[in-house]
């Protein structure tokens, strides 16, 4: 038997319902005014003046509540590797698990091989060469290509911390020193050959790897730029610094583009405003950290060696050239580089 409803229980029941529905856009709207948290990490040491990824985190932050948007973007922070070695954090990028990545170009030419144009050896002279270059265009075609090939979106750009020089157990003021020497380079195959053709034993390795493979010997030196030798305290492993400068190495922020286009469009504009101007402060604190760090190393009693730079341009000069014939979409961009004023 169907129990008859009472005029009172259906009121209430009925009222209910429509509060309901009154309320729901009110929960809506505090659904979509929930913070948005990303995480970005960095591959270096947490070191707030000579580690780029702390030093961007820093100035993202400022300018995220300079903007007035630090109640609605909240940035954690995941410095030396917590998320995992930089080849596995570029492609949790690209899948959406992780948001945010500092590093330099090389490591995402692993997923879109034009990338690595931008560590062929020489090719550029200076930084502000390279933004120079940048500005006019030179980028573009890397961060589509990136971008379509990977879902990834560099939202940013800025400096590695000095140039790329040789740290090593020995003296190296020619090619005929490098020889023998097992030098790590970044896990990529354009960077390690460079190396290969200024003369080491070009060995690829994982950053979070390196100090122990200096301390067992199983490499006699690193790549790397000063302020990283510093952060990283690979000067008490290697005592020797001799300035190659064979790269100045783009700094990229990168982004999965899918969590990026999930934010609403305002906050979406607020944030990448943000980015870029950390950007441009990281790229200022970068020039000026160089020098200072080269001091560092000095008092930690790194020998700095002024080598035969240009004995070995000549070594390298033939990569840029195969590179073009093997990359053929690199070709214009390694041309509008080299035509910038350095």
């Amino acid at each position: 038997m169907v129990q008859p409803i009472s005029r009172r229980p259906f009121l209430k029941a009925a009222a209910a319902v429509g509060l309901g529905l009154a309320a729901a856009p009110a929960i809506i709207g505090r659904a979509q005014a929930a913070t948005v948290k990303l995480k970005l990490s960095s591959s270096q040491a947490n070191d707030p003046k000579f580690a780029n990824g702390r030093v961007y985190y820093d100035n993202l932050v400022n300018h995220l509540k300079q903007g007035g948007l630090s109640e609605q973007i909240e940035v954690d922070f995941f410095p030396d590797n917590q998320l995992g070695q930089e080849i596995d954090v570029i492609n949790s990028v690209k899948l959406g698990v992780i948001d945010l990545m500092v590093s330099g170009s090389s490591i995402s030419a692993n997923l879109v091989p034009l990338v690595g144009t931008f560590d062929l050896g020489y090719l550029f002279g200076s930084f502000p060469q390279q933004s120079r270059a940048f500005d006019a265009g030179a980028a573009k075609p890397i961060e589509d290509a990136l971008l379509k090939g990977s879902n990834i979106r560099i939202i940013a750009w800025a400096y590695n911390f000095g140039s790329r020089s040789v740290l090593a157990r020995k003296a190296v003021h020619e090619p005929a020193d490098l020889a023998g020497l097992k030098i790590r380079t970044l896990p990529n195959p354009v960077i390690t050959e460079c190396l290969r053709l200024m003369g080491a034993a070009a060995t690829p390795l994982a950053m979070g790897e390196i100090y122990t493979a200096l301390q067992a010997g199983v490499l006699d030196g690193l790549e790397h730029d000063p302020p990283t030798i510093v952060a990283s305290k690979f000067y008490e492993t290697a005592k020797f610094y001799s300035l190659t400068k064979h790269n100045f190495s783009p700094l990229a922020i990168y982004m999965s583009n899918a969590n990026l286009t999930r934010m609403d469009a305002k906050l979406r504009d607020g944030f990448l405003a943000a980015a870029q101007a950390a950007a441009i402060d990281t790229r200022a604190h970068g020039l000026a950290v160089e020098q200072e760090a080269l001091v560092v190393l000095q008092k930690n009693g790194v020998t700095i060696v002024d080598c035969d730079r240009e004995a070995f341009r000549k070594r390298v000069a033939v990569q840029s050239e195969n590179f073009m014939k093997s990359t053929p979409a690199s070709k214009p961009i390694i041309e509008a580089i080299r035509a910038t004023p350095v």
